[in-house]
């Protein structure tokens, strides 16, 4: 009786598991098998938010700025998936007319920021591109340009140096699709930031290293794609230790959001995680807006799961799709993305 008793409690755990590892995203109502699911409800969602169908902006003081990062933002989120292709077109278009391109990503003489030229050369691979000619720029050559001795990559600005952990992330994983890949001292700098609890800091060489969430699960994906996984495991097994019980991480102020865990969520993914993912993907659909919510937001992603905050949706929603799919930059493709902008299936 005994041992049939733990048979039982073994293939029910078992089951349990292998559900967890098959898990489908769900989508938001109840719809037929081939129905929209919660990933393609938010891209869908953040392809009618493009201002012109093509780009987001960010108001300061009443007035409207180009934002050229969260539109990359959402450029990966189609991606991910899988859909809005034509939204996504459109989006890396704007962001790569010469123009808006230089103001985002500089001159290159006087002016060369890491982190932008890093992003924007991973979005045109995403899409099938070739980042060394986006317009007559070699997004690639410049990147490498700005890498020091030390393997850090660094801001070449009369405005200082703004470089991170996030930009030497980006840059590791946009020259790891070059044929020449990744330079080992890049990842060798980067892996050497590390805290002592595991983590990643946000910013290096600070009095005291603190480990930093979005900055951790952004390092993962880096040092994984550079072959450089004995690194990667212990800023896994730190984000492992913050995950809440809801399935979600917290930013530096304590805040469970979609943002931290999205990043995180995709980190798990892609270091092997499965049940940790499946929890924050739970996490992450808790905080989309269903079919009880208005018509017009239904398919995003709140920040936080209080009263719905436009303002901070668009950021949240982009970066919860790459989550919800567990898509890593690493792997991030276009190829094979269907064209228009999924909605809710509601009654």
């Amino acid at each position: 009786m005994v041992v049939r008793l733990s048979r039982h409690r073994l293939l029910a755990l078992f089951c349990g598991v292998l559900a967890a590892l098959t898990l489908t995203t769900p989508a938001l109502a109840a719809p037929a098998p081939a129905g929209t699911t919660r990933a393609e409800a938010a891209a869908g969602w953040l392809a009618r938010q493009l201002v012109d169908g093509e780009r987001f902006e960010v108001v300061y003081d009443g007035v409207a700025y180009p934002d050229q990062g969260l539109t990359l933002d959402a450029v990966f989120a189609f991606a991910a998936a899988g859909v809005a292709d034509d939204s996504g077109t459109r989006a890396l278009a704007w962001v790569t007319r010469p123009d808006v391109r230089d103001a985002y990503v500089g001159d290159g003489a006087t002016e060369a920021y890491v982190g932008a030229t890093a992003k924007l050369a991973l979005a045109v691979a995403v899409r099938g591109g070739d980042p060394t000619d986006v317009g007559g720029v070699d997004l690639v050559a410049r990147l490498r340009s700005l890498q020091s001795p030390t393997g850090r990559f660094t801001d070449r600005s009369a405005f200082g140096d703004y470089s991170n952990a996030f930009s030497q992330s980006f840059a590791i994983l946009a020259l790891d699709r070059t044929a020449q890949g990744v330079p080992a001292a890049a990842a060798s700098w980067l892996a050497g930031t590390r805290c002592a609890d595991g983590g990643y800091p946000l910013l290096p060489a600070q009095p005291v290293c603190t480990s930093d969430v979005d900055a951790t699960a952004l390092a993962v994906q880096a040092l994984r794609a550079a072959g450089r996984g004995a690194d990667a495991a212990p800023g896994l097994r730190w984000l492992l230790s913050l995950q809440g019980t809801n399935g979600g991480f917290a930013n530096a102020a304590g805040t469970p959001n979609a943002n931290s865990t999205g990043l995180a969520a995709q980190a798990l993914r892609d270091g092997h995680r499965p049940l940790a993912w499946a929890r924050a993907r739970t996490f992450l659909a808790g905080l989309q807006v269903d079919c009880a919510g208005a018509p017009a937001d239904r398919g995003a992603v709140d920040f936080d799961g209080g009263a719905f905050d436009p303002a901070t949706a668009a950021r949240a929603t982009a970066q919860a799709v790459l989550g919800l799919t567990g898509a890593g930059y690493a792997h991030l493709s276009a190829a094979g993305a269907t064209t228009g902008a999924p909605t809710p299936d509601c009654p």
